[in-house]
């Protein structure tokens, strides 16, 4: 099925992912703290807010709320070409390191925000590189618990919501990682993703067609929830 454009809802957030090309995107720990400074600018510049990110070898995904139209491309178009540069000459290669461009939806967020946060704040142990999230340093989960605080990430209203302190809501972020994900809604998630269609009720998939002015899903998906398919996480394959 031919992929949407990529499509923006004011004030909806947003679930990307930045799949590598061939062999890891990230060869050393300065890779990864470049990337990193290399985000934090460009969601400055972009007026993008970042709620969660993971970069993983092959595969980086964030969960992010856009200002305008343009936030999500400015910033992934200048983080993807500012990285490349550096990564090339830091190793002596040469070409991108990205498969394409970036894939990206908006999600209802009532349904899908904390879902999406923990997808990608878990998505090192479901490949297998780490037992416990918290023992992956390339994650925003040691800061959704306040083991460290990342400067360039806006917490979302619905993680503050999670408890009327912080402790409070630290405690029930680790909860909720502590439940098993339902593997049907992170199918819907990644497959809505990888082709640019709206995730969300029925109800919330038409105000979003309505508020963006144009058509968000496939007609046929229009009034049934996506059909789940068998899909691999992204990321290192163990």
């Amino acid at each position: 099925m031919t992929r949407l454009a990529r499509h923006y809802v004011p004030e909806q957030p947003q679930h990307v992912i930045l799949q590598g090309l061939k062999g890891p995107a990230f060869l050393d720990e300065g890779d990864y703290l470049y990337f990193l400074a290399c985000l934090a600018d460009a969601a400055r510049v972009a007026d993008l807010a970042v709620h969660a990110w993971v970069l993983m070898p092959d595969a980086v995904q964030f969960l992010v709320t856009p200002s305008y139209e343009s936030s999500v491309a400015m910033a992934m178009q200048a983080v993807g070409r500012r990285y490349v540069e550096t990564f090339n000459r830091r190793h002596g290669r040469r070409g991108t390191v990205w498969r394409g461009e970036y894939l990206a939806t908006v999600i209802e967020p009532a349904v899908y925000f904390l879902l999406a946060s923990q997808v990608i704040d878990h998505a090192p142990v479901r490949n297998r590189l780490v037992a416990e999230p918290g023992n992956y340093q390339w994650s925003s989960y040691t800061h959704h618990i306040r083991v460290r605080v990342d400067s360039f990430i806006k917490d979302h209203p619905l993680y503050c919501a999670l408890g009327n302190t912080p402790l409070e809501r630290q405690q029930a972020y680790r909860d909720l990682g502590a439940q098993p994900l339902d593997e049907g809604e992170v199918n819907n998630l990644m497959q809505s993703t990888l082709n640019g269609w709206v995730l969300g009720s029925a109800a919330y998939c038409e105000w979003a067609a309505q508020a963006a002015n144009r058509r968000l899903m496939p007609l046929l998906l229009r009034d049934r929830p996506p059909k789940v398919r068998p899909t691999r996480d992204l990321g290192h394959e163990g």
